[in-house]
């Protein structure tokens, strides 16, 4: 009787994963089947020339941007409603909301204060033509959606691998490890380290080598929202991050967004980019994508497990956030 109670848990198992597989494909291919469907012509679009092209429909891909958001809006649905709920996965609602709050203004305040100065927004035709408030000029409401689904989509996707798929290389919630310790800033010299030497290579490539004019703001605003967290909280929340989680999460959104931007956003104008304020590495195959495009989920992800593996380490220690940080 055992070996038949055995044999039907593996094969439950087996069922189960093979559910899981399905749905993490499908809520991947759903989202960018009809995102794909928005589109009506192909682009004719080329770095440098303007929006419309001379040739084809007014708008070849009508709401486009809008649709896309759902890249990101339906894992948030299929983790956060089903695949968590489904296996009991225990999500900390409030560390949950206090990441989001910390790191949603990150978003909000690139697009708030340097959108006008980072990005062009050429065709109004795929979004909602909603415009959000910002200086220098109004953005698409979307610009904001989008940063505050791509945080939830990138959080709940790791808590759900660190917690479920990947659970056996989890430190779990009731650990010593994350309730005991002396204080959670700690400075850690690499990370700063590594920010300014991209910065200074960065701006070394810029003016010294190519000798083009302007100064690379976006590239900054990059490294400072990735590495700063780092350089003030990586010791503390070293020791708790499953790292298999955050790279399969880091990977599967990086894949996603890159395919988002160069198959359809730029090639229909859903956003671009101001010279000045890129490097100006470009990848001509992908319709001339700033390399700094590359790197923006890579440090998403990263600053976006840091921060919340922080969070729940306040958490479960049970102090006030002050003597958490500093001790004492």
């Amino acid at each position: 009787m055992a070996g038949v109670r055995t044999s039907s848990s593996a094969a439950h198992l087996a069922r189960t994963g093979f559910r899981v597989v399905l749905a993490m494909l499908g809520m991947i291919a759903v989202p960018a089947a009809l995102t794909l469907d928005t589109v009506r012509a192909p682009a004719r679009t080329a770095p440098g020339m303007t929006w419309p092209a001379q040739t084809g429909p007014a708008e070849p891909s009508p709401y486009g941007y809008t649709v896309s958001l759902l890249l990101f809006v339906v894992p948030i649905l299929v983790v956060g409603f089903w695949l968590a709920p489904r296996e009991k996965v225990q999500i900390s609602k409030q560390s949950l909301a206090r990441t989001i709050a910390i790191l949603f203004p990150l978003g909000a305040g690139l697009d708030f204060f340097f959108a006008r100065r980072f990005f062009t927004f050429p065709n109004a035709g795929a979004t909602l033509a909603i415009t959000a408030p910002a200086l220098g000029g109004g953005v698409p409401v979307e610009e904001y959606i989008f940063y505050l689904t791509g945080f939830l989509a990138v959080l709940l996707l790791y808590i759900w691998l660190d917690e479920y798929w990947l659970a056996a290389y989890s430190v779990p919630a009731g650990a010593r490890e994350r309730a005991q310790f002396d204080r959670l800033l700690g400075f850690h010299p690499q990370s700063l380290a590594w920010a300014l030497v991209l910065i200074a290579a960065a701006i070394l490539f810029k003016k010294v080598v190519l000798a083009e004019p302007g100064f690379p703001g976006y590239f900054l605003f990059l490294v400072i929202g990735a590495l700063g967290p780092s350089a003030a909280l990586l010791p503390a929340a070293m020791p708790v991050i499953d790292w298999r989680a955050l790279s399969l999460t880091l990977f599967t959104i990086l894949f996603t967004s890159l395919l988002w931007e160069v198959t359809l956003a730029l090639p229909y104008g859903w956003w671009g980019f101001q010279p000045d304020a890129m490097i100006g590495l470009r990848i001509t195959a992908w319709s001339g994508l700033p390399i700094e495009e590359i790197f923006v989920w890579i440090g998403v992800t990263y600053a976006t497990v840091i921060v919340y593996e922080i969070v729940r380490r306040w958490k479960a220690s049970g102090k006030d956030i002050r003597h958490a940080l500093v001790g004492g």
